[in-house]
């Protein structure tokens, strides 16, 4: 089965959706931020493994704590995914931050500074 299938993106979209679920609704540790979002889910096509990216939007520490709480709660997650998810293999789970949420926020501060900046250059060339 090839990386790009329409099977194994479909798995992954599944993953992904339950992931979340599970993170959002069953999860009860306190470490686990929130504003915790799964950005993406990459099942290996066998099936065996699977790469989940994860974003906390808040602080270094927020960040920290939350996968500490996600590490210590692989295995309740990896049960619940078996449970909700009917696959010939559970996949392994390794979650990954993921900083591209903050990226976009803080490129797009950048971006709005720079239009206040300009419009106010402008305001007072005209006067």
């Amino acid at each position: 089965m090839r990386k790009n299938s329409i099977k194994n993106t479909r798995i992954n979209s599944e993953v992904q959706r339950e992931l979340s679920n599970i993170i959002r609704s069953e999860i009860k540790d306190p470490r686990i931020h929130p504003l915790t979002s799964v950005i993406r889910a990459e099942v290996a096509p066998d099936l065996k493994t699977c790469k989940v990216y994860i974003s906390v939007l808040g602080d270094e520490e927020a960040q920290k704590s939350t996968m500490e709480g996600l590490q210590s709660a692989l295995g309740f997650v990896r049960r619940q995914l078996a449970k909700n998810l009917n696959l010939r293999n559970t996949p392994e789970i390794r979650f990954i931050p993921d900083q591209s949420i903050e990226y976009a926020i803080r490129m797009s501060r950048l971006i709005d500074e720079n239009h206040v900046e300009e419009d106010e250059s402008e305001n007072e060339e005209d006067q």
